[in-house]
Formats: C-alpha cells, sequence, structure tokens
C-alpha cells in the first residue's frame, strides 16, 4: 500500500513542469529539463528537476539534483526546502494546497491556514511571485530612476495581491491589486517576511489606496538584502533608497531595514568591518542612524553616514541622475571603497 506521502509525490510528479512554475519561477524548462540555481529559486544553472520520465526508478519524473551542493530529492523534497518546511505533515498540507487536494480532518486541526500577516503566510505569498522583469513592478521602478534591476532575486511581481483596507468590515472580502514583493530575510537567508507596494495598472504609480505599502512577517533585525557581504555593507530604511544606492554601487551589498525604527535594531554580520548607513533627512531618520552607528562601533565596526542632498537617495537619483549621485557619493566613502565600489562600478 502506498503512503499518502509517496501517493501525494506521484501526483506532484506528474505535472512536474506546474510544481517548478510555481516554486521555481526564476527557472527555465530546457528540454526535459527544469534549470534553476538552488532549491530556494536563486537564479542560475545548478538545480536540475527532471520533468518526464517514469514514475519510479532511474530517471523517474520529479526527482531533482543540485550539483553545487548534492543535494537530492523529489518534489516533496523541494517544496519542503523551498518554503522552509521542516516537518513532513507541513509540507504535505502545502503540496495539497498546490494540488487543490482535501486536507484531512486532523490536517485541519493541526496546521490551520497561515494567519495573515504571519511569516508562514509571507513565505506563501513569496511562492506565488513571478520574476519582476518585463511586468508592472518594473515599470513602477524604472518610473522612479531604478532601472535595469528586473532580475534580482529579492523582488518579485504578483499581478493580483489582497488588500485589505484599514476600515474593511469583518466579512468584507479583499481587494485585489498588483504588487511589487520584496522578500524580508535574516542574516542566513531565511525568509522572515514581505515587503508589499500595491501598483495601479493605469499609471504605473503607487495604488490609490492608504496606504500603498504593508509588510507583513517577523521584520524586526531583518531587511531586503541585495548582495552578501563579506565586511562591507550598507543600511538604510526604505527599499527605493537602498535600490538607488545599489544602482549607483551595484557590488556594495546593500539592505534595507523598512523604518527608523528597524534601521536602529538590524542585526549586523558578525564579520562585519565596514557599515555605511543611509540617512534620510528627517528626525527620525537621523536618530536611527545615529542608534544603528553607536551600536556598530561597540562592536568594533567603523560606521559611516552616508547624507543625501535632498531627503533620500531616490529623491537624489530622481532629481540628478546616477552619475551625479555617484559624484556626491564619492567623497563621503572610504578611500579603499571608492576605489572598490565606484571606480569599477557597472557603468
Amino acid at each position: 500500500m502506498h503512503s499518502p506521502a509517496a501517493d501525494i509525490a506521484r501526483r506532484l510528479a506528474e505535472d512536474a513542469e506546474a510544481v517548478c512554475r510555481h516554486y521555481l519561477t526564476n527557472g527555465r524548462k530546457q528540454g526535459r529539463y527544469w534549470i534553476v540555481g538552488d532549491v530556494q529559486n536563486t537564479p542560475g544553472r545548478s538545480l536540475y528537476v527532471r520533468l518526464t520520465g517514469p514514475n519510479s526508478g532511474l530517471g523517474a519524473a520529479g526527482k531533482w539534483t543540485a550539483s553545487a551542493t548534492g543535494q537530492h530529492g523529489d518534489l516533496l523534497d523541494l517544496i519542503a526546502l523551498n518554503m522552509g518546511i521542516t516537518t513532513l505533515r507541513g509540507t504535505l498540507d502545502e503540496a495539497r494546497r498546490f494540488l487543490s487536494l482535501p486536507q484531512t480532518d486532523r490536517h485541519r486541526a493541526n496546521n490551520p491556514p497561515a494567519s495573515r500577516g504571519s511569516p508562514d503566510a509571507a513565505r506563501r505569498l513569496w511562492a506565488m511571485g513571478q520574476p519582476m522583469s518585463g511586468t508592472l513592478a518594473e515599470r513602477y521602478l524604472e518610473g522612479r530612476g531604478l532601472t535595469g534591476l528586473g532580475n534580482l532575486d529579492s523582488l518579485r511581481f504578483h499581478p493580483n495581491c489582497f488588500y485589505w483596507r484599514e476600515d474593511h468590515a469583518l466579512n468584507d472580502p479583499p481587494e485585489t491589486w498588483p504588487a511589487l514583493l520584496a522578500k524580508v530575510t535574516d542574516l542566513d537567508g531565511r525568509l522572515t517576511g514581505l515587503h508589499r507596494t500595491w501598483l495601479d495598472p493605469a499609471t504605473s504609480d503607487k495604488a490609490p489606496i492608504i496606504p500603498p505599502r504593508k509588510a507583513m512577517g517577523n521584520l524586526l533585525g531583518h531587511g531586503v538584502r541585495i548582495g552578501k557581504p563579506v565586511s562591507v555593507l550598507a543600511a538604510g530604511e526604505g527599499l527605493e533608497t537602498m535600490l538607488s544606492l545599489h544602482l549607483a554601487l551595484p557590488k556594495l551589498p546593500v539592505v534595507a531595514a523598512l523604518s527608523a525604527n528597524h534601521l536602529a535594531a538590524l542585526q549586523l554580520p558578525a564579520d562585519l568591518r565596514r557599515l555605511y548607513i543611509a540617512v534620510d533627512a528627517d528626525p527620525a531618520g537621523l536618530s536611527a542612524a545615529d542608534q544603528l552607528a553607536f551600536r556598530a562601533r561597540q562592536v568594533g565596526i567603523d560606521a559611516i553616514h552616508l547624507s543625501p542632498r535632498l531627503g533620500d537617495f531616490n529623491d537624489d537619483l530622481r532629481a540628478n541622475g546616477r552619475d551625479e549621485l555617484c559624484a556626491h557619493l564619492r567623497p563621503q566613502l572610504a578611500p579603499e571603497d571608492a576605489v572598490a565600489f565606484l571606480d569599477h562600478a557597472d557603468h
């Protein structure tokens, strides 16, 4: 007799390509395989998922191998690793949700739907996002001077993201708007939350709702990360602020903490040597930058403020352009970092 896990793994394998298109959106079909960087959906060519083949044995559909790490398994294993699920029961629940299968009463009792705003809900919403390139989300960023960012793996697009107004009645259905999704992670790269910016298809700007941005999940100490810091990192509040800094200094790892309070409490990598803090020119931003700098210096990290000409670095980028932003940043950087991150920037 087949176990429930084996039966669900078989059903997943029967439509392996649909599974890959849902959970591994940064990959692509190539012949009989779906190819992507890893189980976390990083762009690349190290993970191979077989899309066709027998139900079991050598060359079975749904079997995958990660050449960079030696990991391998079936589609249930892939879903668990992709979603950060640590139990078989939770993995089966997620697979049933994908397959639209009924859940058992026991599963319903022990694994209720993820509560709205929880890290589990954030992981599920992120899994439903799609690559940003060519979407309304990319056009929105381009309208803010942020060009060429469509392939960042920390950003995705959702065409119909739920939105509950602050004054909605208990039984009112949510509205749906397209949204830019930004992945919030901890120092180990684990997804802890999401930041959503709802968009208006008619204008390619923020949707006409208040507020047009919300975050969900566990945010304190974490952030939206671009690049992996080795010894130098730049941190700031807003997503567009730090994307602007990334555009000017594409080799400098950056993290957006998403608010002044969260910037002040940002967790710092243990091997960090220098921290640049992008300062928002308002009292809350200045206070947060000072608090983070104090914490960094207490553990031996060199902390340097980066100050914009206007309110923040996205304001600077939109008003003056990338080259002028680079020129404004140069004297604020340590000389060796100016050489490493500006003189070798991709213009």
